[in-house]
Protein backbone atom coordinates (compact mmCIF):
# COMPACT_ATOMS: atom_id res chain seq x y z
CA UNK A 1 0.00 0.00 0.00
CA UNK A 2 1.79 3.45 -1.10
CA UNK A 3 0.34 6.61 -1.91
CA UNK A 4 0.12 7.82 -5.22
CA UNK A 5 0.61 11.85 -5.44
CA UNK A 6 -0.50 11.97 -9.42
CA UNK A 7 -4.35 10.80 -8.86
CA UNK A 8 -4.33 11.85 -4.93
CA UNK A 9 -5.38 8.65 -3.47
CA UNK A 10 -3.82 5.37 -1.96
CA UNK A 11 -3.45 2.28 -3.58
CA UNK A 12 -3.21 -1.10 -2.12
CA UNK A 13 -2.88 -4.36 -4.46
CA UNK A 14 -3.12 -8.04 -3.74
CA UNK A 15 -2.88 -9.53 -0.74
CA UNK A 16 -4.36 -12.94 1.08
CA UNK A 17 -7.53 -13.49 2.48
CA UNK A 18 -7.26 -16.43 4.39
CA UNK A 19 -8.50 -18.47 1.71
CA UNK A 20 -6.64 -17.84 -2.24
CA UNK A 21 -4.38 -15.00 -3.57
CA UNK A 22 -5.43 -11.76 -4.87
CA UNK A 23 -4.83 -9.63 -7.80
CA UNK A 24 -7.15 -6.55 -6.67
CA UNK A 25 -6.32 -2.63 -6.85
CA UNK A 26 -8.18 -0.82 -4.51
CA UNK A 27 -7.93 3.13 -4.04
CA UNK A 28 -8.83 4.95 -1.68
CA UNK A 29 -9.68 8.71 -1.60
CA UNK A 30 -10.03 9.64 1.53
CA UNK A 31 -13.79 8.55 2.60
CA UNK A 32 -14.22 5.62 0.91
CA UNK A 33 -12.44 2.52 -0.88
CA UNK A 34 -12.77 1.44 -4.59
CA UNK A 35 -11.37 -1.39 -6.65
CA UNK A 36 -10.45 -0.31 -10.11
CA UNK A 37 -10.81 -2.25 -13.42
CA UNK A 38 -7.19 -2.71 -14.97
CA UNK A 39 -6.40 -3.21 -18.27
CA UNK A 40 -3.69 -5.82 -17.14
CA UNK A 41 -2.93 -6.43 -13.42
CA UNK A 42 0.21 -8.11 -11.69
CA UNK A 43 -0.41 -11.73 -11.10
CA UNK A 44 -2.15 -12.70 -7.48
CA UNK A 45 -0.20 -12.70 -4.48
CA UNK A 46 0.84 -11.22 -0.75
CA UNK A 47 3.78 -9.83 0.38
CA UNK A 48 4.77 -7.53 -2.04
CA UNK A 49 5.63 -3.66 -1.68
CA UNK A 50 5.40 -0.77 -3.40
CA UNK A 51 6.49 2.90 -3.09
CA UNK A 52 6.39 5.94 -4.97
CA UNK A 53 9.32 6.53 -7.29
CA UNK A 54 8.74 10.80 -7.41
CA UNK A 55 11.61 11.02 -10.57
CA UNK A 56 9.04 8.53 -12.73
CA UNK A 57 6.37 9.66 -10.69
CA UNK A 58 5.20 5.86 -10.78
CA UNK A 59 4.55 3.56 -8.47
CA UNK A 60 7.19 0.85 -8.40
CA UNK A 61 5.60 -2.86 -7.10
CA UNK A 62 8.19 -5.64 -6.78
CA UNK A 63 8.45 -9.33 -5.41
CA UNK A 64 5.59 -11.14 -3.32
CA UNK A 65 4.55 -14.76 -2.53
CA UNK A 66 1.89 -16.47 -4.37
CA UNK A 67 1.40 -19.83 -2.68
CA UNK A 68 4.06 -21.51 -4.61
CA UNK A 69 6.48 -19.37 -5.92
CA UNK A 70 8.65 -16.42 -4.46
CA UNK A 71 7.93 -13.24 -6.87
CA UNK A 72 11.16 -11.26 -8.45
CA UNK A 73 8.71 -9.28 -11.44
CA UNK A 74 8.40 -5.55 -11.32
CA UNK A 75 5.32 -3.70 -12.51
CA UNK A 76 4.77 0.03 -12.54
CA UNK A 77 1.59 1.96 -11.73
CA UNK A 78 0.56 5.03 -13.59
CA UNK A 79 -1.60 7.60 -11.81
CA UNK A 80 -2.79 9.26 -14.40
CA UNK A 81 -4.13 6.27 -16.52
CA UNK A 82 -5.24 3.56 -13.57
CA UNK A 83 -3.20 1.07 -15.53
CA UNK A 84 -0.61 -1.22 -14.22
CA UNK A 85 2.52 -1.87 -16.67
CA UNK A 86 4.99 -4.85 -16.09
CA UNK A 87 8.46 -3.52 -16.61
CA UNK A 88 11.42 -5.45 -18.36
CA UNK A 89 14.44 -4.37 -16.46
CA UNK A 90 17.53 -6.08 -18.00
CA UNK A 91 18.45 -6.77 -14.11
CA UNK A 92 16.79 -7.23 -11.01
CA UNK A 93 16.65 -8.43 -7.45
CA UNK A 94 16.30 -11.81 -6.46
CA UNK A 95 12.83 -13.15 -5.95
CA UNK A 96 11.64 -13.18 -2.54
CA UNK A 97 8.94 -12.39 -0.15
CA UNK A 98 8.16 -9.17 1.86
CA UNK A 99 11.27 -6.99 1.04
CA UNK A 100 11.51 -3.63 2.20
CA UNK A 101 10.77 -0.97 -0.17
CA UNK A 102 10.93 2.81 -0.18
CA UNK A 103 11.90 6.23 -1.53
CA UNK A 104 15.29 6.71 -1.16
CA UNK A 105 15.84 10.11 -0.68
CA UNK A 106 16.89 11.34 -4.16
CA UNK A 107 13.02 10.51 -4.85
CA UNK A 108 13.79 6.63 -6.44
CA UNK A 109 12.56 3.53 -5.14
CA UNK A 110 15.01 1.86 -2.98
CA UNK A 111 15.03 -2.19 -2.29
CA UNK A 112 16.68 -4.09 0.97
CA UNK A 113 16.31 -7.33 1.86
CA UNK A 114 13.70 -9.94 1.52
CA UNK A 115 13.12 -13.78 1.51
CA UNK A 116 14.04 -15.77 -1.15
CA UNK A 117 12.13 -19.39 0.54
CA UNK A 118 15.99 -20.00 1.93
CA UNK A 119 17.59 -17.31 3.05
CA UNK A 120 17.50 -13.48 4.08
CA UNK A 121 18.65 -10.93 1.50
CA UNK A 122 21.29 -7.72 2.84
CA UNK A 123 21.63 -6.49 -0.87
CA UNK A 124 20.45 -3.23 -1.51
CA UNK A 125 18.77 -1.76 -4.99
CA UNK A 126 17.28 1.18 -6.80
CA UNK A 127 15.24 1.41 -9.43
CA UNK A 128 16.08 4.01 -12.12
CA UNK A 129 12.43 4.23 -13.84
CA UNK A 130 13.69 0.99 -16.35
CA UNK A 131 16.34 -0.96 -15.16
CA UNK A 132 17.48 -2.05 -11.38
CA UNK A 133 20.90 -1.07 -9.99
CA UNK A 134 22.79 -2.32 -7.14
CA UNK A 135 23.60 -0.31 -5.05
CA UNK A 136 26.79 -0.88 -2.16
CA UNK A 137 26.88 0.81 0.92
CA UNK A 138 29.77 0.64 2.92
CA UNK A 139 27.68 -0.92 5.64
CA UNK A 140 23.97 -2.59 5.54
CA UNK A 141 22.00 -3.76 7.98
CA UNK A 142 22.04 -7.37 8.95
CA UNK A 143 20.05 -9.77 6.78
CA UNK A 144 16.09 -9.34 6.90
CA UNK A 145 12.49 -9.64 5.58
CA UNK A 146 9.77 -8.35 6.97
CA UNK A 147 10.83 -4.81 8.88
CA UNK A 148 9.07 -1.29 9.07
CA UNK A 149 11.04 1.26 7.17
CA UNK A 150 9.65 4.61 6.24
CA UNK A 151 11.54 7.84 4.74
CA UNK A 152 11.13 11.30 6.56
CA UNK A 153 10.53 13.32 3.60
CA UNK A 154 11.78 16.38 5.30
CA UNK A 155 15.26 15.38 6.27
CA UNK A 156 15.80 12.59 3.89
CA UNK A 157 16.52 9.98 6.55
CA UNK A 158 15.23 6.40 6.00
CA UNK A 159 14.22 4.84 9.16
CA UNK A 160 14.21 0.68 9.35
CA UNK A 161 13.35 -1.39 12.61
CA UNK A 162 13.04 -5.23 13.61
CA UNK A 163 11.75 -7.45 10.81
CA UNK A 164 12.52 -11.55 10.28
CA UNK A 165 16.09 -12.66 10.29
CA UNK A 166 18.38 -15.57 11.33
CA UNK A 167 20.78 -12.42 12.68
CA UNK A 168 19.42 -10.42 15.27
CA UNK A 169 16.69 -7.91 13.73
CA UNK A 170 16.50 -6.42 16.95
CA UNK A 171 17.75 -2.97 15.60
CA UNK A 172 17.22 0.23 14.35
CA UNK A 173 19.16 1.74 11.49
CA UNK A 174 19.13 4.75 9.67
CA UNK A 175 20.00 5.76 5.93
CA UNK A 176 20.79 9.05 4.60
CA UNK A 177 21.14 8.14 0.51
CA UNK A 178 25.29 6.92 1.16
CA UNK A 179 25.41 5.42 4.32
CA UNK A 180 23.66 2.86 6.71
CA UNK A 181 24.23 3.85 10.42
CA UNK A 182 23.00 1.33 13.01
CA UNK A 183 21.46 3.85 15.80
CA UNK A 184 22.09 2.98 20.03
CA UNK A 185 18.48 4.43 20.90
CA UNK A 186 17.96 4.85 24.72
CA UNK A 187 14.10 3.93 24.26
CA UNK A 188 13.03 1.18 21.12
CA UNK A 189 9.87 -0.89 20.64
CA UNK A 190 9.43 -4.30 21.42
CA UNK A 191 11.11 -6.43 18.98
CA UNK A 192 8.49 -6.76 16.37
CA UNK A 193 7.81 -7.87 12.71
CA UNK A 194 5.42 -6.89 9.75
CA UNK A 195 5.06 -4.06 11.56
CA UNK A 196 3.46 -0.79 9.86
CA UNK A 197 5.32 2.39 9.58
CA UNK A 198 5.00 5.74 7.89
CA UNK A 199 6.53 9.42 8.15
CA UNK A 200 4.20 11.70 9.90
CA UNK A 201 4.94 15.66 8.67
CA UNK A 202 2.34 16.56 11.30
CA UNK A 203 3.93 14.38 14.20
CA UNK A 204 7.85 15.50 12.91
CA UNK A 205 8.89 12.18 12.31
CA UNK A 206 8.58 8.22 11.12
CA UNK A 207 5.79 6.24 13.34
CA UNK A 208 5.73 2.64 13.87
CA UNK A 209 2.30 0.80 14.56
CA UNK A 210 2.00 -2.54 15.25
CA UNK A 211 3.30 -5.89 14.44
CA UNK A 212 3.79 -9.37 15.85
CA UNK A 213 6.35 -10.16 18.35
CA UNK A 214 6.95 -13.81 19.11
CA UNK A 215 3.50 -14.98 17.81
CA UNK A 216 1.62 -12.05 19.74
CA UNK A 217 0.30 -8.61 18.03
CA UNK A 218 1.18 -5.75 19.05
CA UNK A 219 -1.17 -2.38 19.13
CA UNK A 220 1.55 0.49 20.03
CA UNK A 221 2.52 3.47 18.57
CA UNK A 222 5.77 4.75 18.38
CA UNK A 223 8.02 7.60 16.90
CA UNK A 224 11.22 7.89 15.92
CA UNK A 225 12.81 11.35 17.30
CA UNK A 226 15.65 12.02 14.67
CA UNK A 227 17.36 14.65 16.52
CA UNK A 228 17.31 12.65 19.70
CA UNK A 229 18.18 9.39 17.62
CA UNK A 230 15.80 7.32 20.15
CA UNK A 231 12.08 5.99 20.12
CA UNK A 232 8.95 7.70 21.92
CA UNK A 233 5.74 5.50 22.28
CA UNK A 234 2.84 7.82 21.63
CA UNK A 235 -0.09 7.67 24.11
CA UNK A 236 -3.12 7.76 22.26
CA UNK A 237 -6.54 8.04 23.65
CA UNK A 238 -7.75 4.99 21.34
CA UNK A 239 -5.95 2.55 19.28
CA UNK A 240 -6.66 0.11 16.02
CA UNK A 241 -6.72 -3.74 17.55
CA UNK A 242 -3.31 -5.09 17.91
CA UNK A 243 -2.35 -7.17 14.44
CA UNK A 244 0.25 -7.71 11.82
CA UNK A 245 1.15 -6.81 8.00
CA UNK A 246 -1.39 -3.62 8.26
CA UNK A 247 -0.86 -1.25 5.25
CA UNK A 248 0.03 2.22 6.36
CA UNK A 249 1.30 5.35 4.31
CA UNK A 250 0.61 9.23 4.61
CA UNK A 251 -1.79 10.73 2.68
CA UNK A 252 -0.87 14.06 1.39
CA UNK A 253 -4.19 15.05 0.18
CA UNK A 254 -5.83 13.99 3.75
CA UNK A 255 -2.42 14.87 5.35
CA UNK A 256 -3.35 12.12 7.77
CA UNK A 257 -1.44 8.52 8.05
CA UNK A 258 -4.08 6.08 7.25
CA UNK A 259 -4.07 2.41 8.30
CA UNK A 260 -5.67 -0.55 6.64
CA UNK A 261 -6.34 -4.61 6.79
CA UNK A 262 -3.51 -6.50 8.37
CA UNK A 263 -4.26 -9.84 10.61
CA UNK A 264 -4.16 -11.36 14.18
CA UNK A 265 -4.45 -14.52 15.21
CA UNK A 266 -8.15 -14.89 15.06
CA UNK A 267 -8.02 -13.65 11.28
CA UNK A 268 -8.02 -10.65 8.96
CA UNK A 269 -8.84 -6.98 9.08
CA UNK A 270 -10.41 -4.62 6.73
CA UNK A 271 -10.87 -1.74 8.94
CA UNK A 272 -9.66 1.92 8.19
CA UNK A 273 -7.82 3.99 10.76
CA UNK A 274 -6.45 7.40 10.46
CA UNK A 275 -4.25 8.87 13.18
CA UNK A 276 -4.65 12.45 13.98
CA UNK A 277 -2.37 14.74 16.02
CA UNK A 278 -3.79 17.17 18.61
CA UNK A 279 -0.66 19.17 17.89
CA UNK A 280 3.09 18.67 17.23
CA UNK A 281 4.62 16.55 20.15
CA UNK A 282 7.69 17.11 21.83
CA UNK A 283 9.24 13.59 22.17
CA UNK A 284 10.19 12.70 25.39
CA UNK A 285 11.49 8.82 26.37
CA UNK A 286 9.11 6.33 28.15
CA UNK A 287 10.76 4.96 31.35
CA UNK A 288 9.24 1.63 30.73
CA UNK A 289 7.99 1.35 26.78
CA UNK A 290 6.56 -2.27 26.97
CA UNK A 291 4.37 -2.94 24.26
CA UNK A 292 1.22 -5.27 25.08
CA UNK A 293 -1.57 -6.55 22.44
CA UNK A 294 -4.51 -4.62 24.57
CA UNK A 295 -4.76 -0.58 24.28
CA UNK A 296 -3.04 0.47 27.18
CA UNK A 297 -2.68 4.20 27.13
CA UNK A 298 0.84 5.43 28.58
CA UNK A 299 0.57 8.49 31.02
CA UNK A 300 2.98 11.43 29.59
CA UNK A 301 3.27 14.95 29.19
CA UNK A 302 3.02 15.68 25.55
CA UNK A 303 -0.28 16.33 23.50
CA UNK A 304 -1.21 12.86 22.39
CA UNK A 305 -2.63 12.39 18.69
CA UNK A 306 -6.12 10.65 18.02
CA UNK A 307 -6.90 7.48 16.30
CA UNK A 308 -10.13 7.72 14.36
CA UNK A 309 -11.97 4.57 12.79
CA UNK A 310 -12.72 5.31 8.85
CA UNK A 311 -15.87 3.48 7.47
CA UNK A 312 -14.95 0.03 6.40
CA UNK A 313 -14.31 -0.11 2.54
CA UNK A 314 -16.64 -2.86 0.42
CA UNK A 315 -13.63 -3.93 -1.42
CA UNK A 316 -11.80 -7.34 -0.99
CA UNK A 317 -9.65 -6.62 2.20
CA UNK A 318 -5.41 -6.41 1.60
CA UNK A 319 -4.51 -8.60 4.82
CA UNK A 320 -1.30 -9.79 5.93
CA UNK A 321 1.20 -11.92 3.91
CA UNK A 322 1.51 -15.50 5.26
CA UNK A 323 5.31 -15.63 7.00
Amino acid sequence: MTYDPVSEKIIAFGGFDGTRYLNDTLSFDGTNWAQIATQSAPPARAAAQMTYDSVSQKVVLFGGFDGTNYLGDTWLWDGSTLQWTQATPAHQPTAVTSPMLFPDPNGRADLFGGFDGQFYQLTMWQWNGSDWTQLSPSTVPFARASAAVATNTSTGQVVMFGGLADVNPNNTWTYDGTTWTLQSPAVQPLLVYAASAAFDPGQQGVVLFGGGSGGVDQNTTWLWDQVGATWTRLSTPQSPPAREGAGMIYDAALQRVILFGGQDNNGYFNDTWELVPTSTPTPTPTATPMPTSTPTPTPSTTPTPRATPRPRPTPHPRPTPPR
